[in-house]
């Protein structure tokens, strides 16, 4: 089985960046330090956990091309 398709995807709005690791929805006993995604070239993985970031089909990142 792929390992990629095992790790969580995130899929974000542009009202939710900038994105970052652990996310809300995470339990806490589980957290790690908080880091930075970058998900403005499609998708990203948190060096920690693995979790999977990206923009939400449409979205428009203002600023960006």
């Amino acid at each position: 089985m792929n390992d990629k398709a095992q790790m969580p995807l995130v899929e974000l709005s542009a009202h939710d960046l900038p994105a970052y690791c652990p996310n809300p929805n995470m339990a806490r006993w589980s957290s790690h330090p908080r880091v930075f995604i970058d998900v403005t070239h499609g998708e990203a993985r948190c060096p920690y956990c693995g979790t999977r970031y990206k923009l939400r089909e449409g979205e428009v990142i203002k600023g960006h091309h």
